[in-house]
């Protein structure tokens, strides 16, 4: 017979995570929630103990992106509920499904001025797809129960709850509430179907545009089915790495985010039709490449769009993204013939990528240009490793001309734009690939803003090889304020000793002293077993070129 009588609401909150499948919950103890914590110790769900709260919430983020099953993470509360607001505004921009559990003052000092009282459900709402406070023993795993549904269906995000002491601390009555199955969504109506089967039939140069919702494992087989069948030219948001395949690589303009500067905005600015697949505005701002408002739009996403002047579709297919990708695939007849403009853009493109190549195998000065660091993490990211990047200008080279043939091998953001998301989402990627390697990379500025959790990473003894371009300076912010005011203010600090550094926690720590001793040294880091540490020092005055106009020339 089902348990309904427990001897505190903690022990329900705990039989609840595991009946939602959770294997690991990240977190911080303390009083307002430490008899969760305690529960934990009965349970079969590892406790991941971490150094700040924002990090719990960026390793269940990462167990979100790569199983679609809401990572957990734990804290106590006031300040621990104030630190995970950055991880779940990045959570919810991502499309990372995570549930957060904040404990909370005693219900009856809510309104006080006591130790810790804070409104956290209220701070929580506008960076979450849920928030609420348990308000009764009887409605905790209501409230449980649907934070997870919120946080997984639909767009993923964030979800938050509120745990008051005293309902964690008595005994409660409830039945553990878990759906048996999720409702999926399903295809769009036949009227829709036709409207979308028009605009494809209609358009003389339609062009597809990937977002973050493509880059799901089995919609990303859905979108290279559609590719094949369509044959048509294709671009995609940082966040849709690795949808496009090697078989799709010759149709691929390459990535678009942040500057409108790229062959993909070349491809886009010619499109008379933009099919837009998982897309969100927040990947990259629809006036950047719909600015005229000229082209139609055909939005094929699992929700409804978020309508902007500059983004208005023509035709909407919402539901199951495969669903309606795989029933277009079985109507469609031939693909169209592709324009001499769009045939020279992707021979170009192709071009273009033989020359980089080229020229990163002969920059050989040191500081070393990114060129030749994305080209070794080229040759070093094999295509059974996870590679997280962090946020910084190394960001864009990477994003810009680092490859990925398997969707979600690389996990990049382009929401938030979070600093120091890389080593917390490594960590949480090694709980859910163990048998991978996991290569992580940031800057000195973002890396300094985690990098507390390589003691985490040591105690796990997570496979984890971290790279850091090092400057000593927030580069990318740097190169936005000379363009604007010829000069830079507040981006400047100090050198770290980053061998030494990750010694120190017991990591191994590698510096890179020549251009020369690049590959060996990533080489040497890759064989360790156990957390790694790369300081590389990067030349950044070619910059000026991550915001530079295209000139026709280079992609003739």
């Amino acid at each position: 017979m089902e348990n309904t009588q427990w001897q505190c609401g903690a022990q329900l909150v705990v039989r609840h995570l595991e009946a939602q499948g959770v294997r690991q919950v990240f977190g911080i103890p303390g009083a307002k929630i430490d008899r969760v914590f305690d529960a934990l110790e009965e349970s079969p769900i590892e406790t991941i103990v971490v150094r700040h709260e924002a990090n719990a919430a960026f390793m269940a983020a990462a167990v979100g992106r790569l199983t679609g099953k809401a990572g957990v993470a734990l804290v106590t509360s006031g300040p621990g509920c104030t630190n995970l607001v950055t991880g779940l505004a990045t959570a919810t921009s991502e499309g990372d499904p995570m549930v957060a559990l904040g404990g909370a003052v005693r219900r009856a000092d809510g309104l006080k001025l006591t130790h810790q009282s804070l409104d956290t459900v209220n701070l929580c709402r506008p960076v979450t797809k849920f928030s609420a406070q348990v308000s009764s023993g009887a409605a905790l795993c209501e409230v449980m129960a649907n934070a997870f549904r919120a946080a997984e269906l639909g767009r993923p995000g964030a979800a938050f709850v509120s745990l008051p002491m005293d309902i964690i601390n008595k005994p409660v009555q409830g039945r553990v509430l878990v759906p048996r199955e999720v409702p999926e969504p399903g295809c769009a109506d036949e009227r829709n179907l036709e409207q979308a089967l028009a605009l494809i039939s209609e358009a003389d140069n339609p062009v597809v545009l990937l977002g973050l919702m493509a880059s799901r494992p089995s919609t990303a087989e859905a979108v290279r089915a559609f590719l094949d069948k369509v044959s048509l030219p294709v671009t995609g948001t940082y966040q849709a790495a690795g949808v496009v395949d090697s078989e799709h690589f010759d149709d691929f303009a390459g990535r678009v985010g942040l500057f409108n500067n790229q062959p993909g905005d070349q491809l886009l600015a010619g499109a008379d039709l933009v099919i837009c697949i998982g897309y969100s505005p927040i990947e990259y701002d629809p006036v950047l490449w719909n600015g005229d408002r000229s082209r139609r739009i055909l939005h094929i996403d699992v929700l409804p769009a978020e309508i902007d002047s500059c983004y208005c579709p023509n035709g909407e297919l919402v539901g199951s993204i495969s669903a309606n990708l795989q029933r277009l695939t079985h109507t469609l007849g031939h693909p169209k013939e592709r324009t001499t403009e769009v045939q020279r853009l992707l021979h170009g493109v192709r071009q273009q990528r033989l020359r980089l190549a080229l020229r990163a195998d002969d920059l050989h000065g040191m500081p070393v240009h990114p060129l030749r660091i994305v080209r070794e993490l080229q040759d070093l990211v094999r295509g059974d490793m996870t590679l997280c990047v962090d946020m910084g200008s190394f960001h864009i080279w990477i994003a810009r001309y680092l490859y990925s043939f398997r969707a979600r091998q690389v996990l990049i953001s382009n929401g938030q734009q979070t600093m120091g998301v890389a080593l917390p989402w490594a960590i949480g990627a090694t709980m859910v690939r163990p048998g991978e390697k996991v290569v992580s990379v940031s800057g000195d500025g973002s890396f300094m803003q985690s990098s507390m959790e390589l003691e985490t990473a040591v105690r796990l003894g997570s496979n984890i090889l971290h790279i850091i371009w090092v400057d000593n300076g927030y580069n990318m912010v740097a190169m936005q304020e000379e363009q604007k005011y010829r000069r830079t203010s507040g981006v400047a600090f100090g050198p770290i000793d980053f061998k030494g550094y990750a010694e120190s926690f017991g990591a191994a720590g590698f510096a890179v002293r020549s251009a020369d001793t690049l590959r060996a040294t990533l080489r040497a880091a890759l064989e360790v077993d156990g957390p790694a540490v790369v300081a590389i020092p990067v030349d950044y005055s070619d910059n000026p070129s991550l915001m530079a106009q295209l000139r026709p020339e280079v992609m003739a």
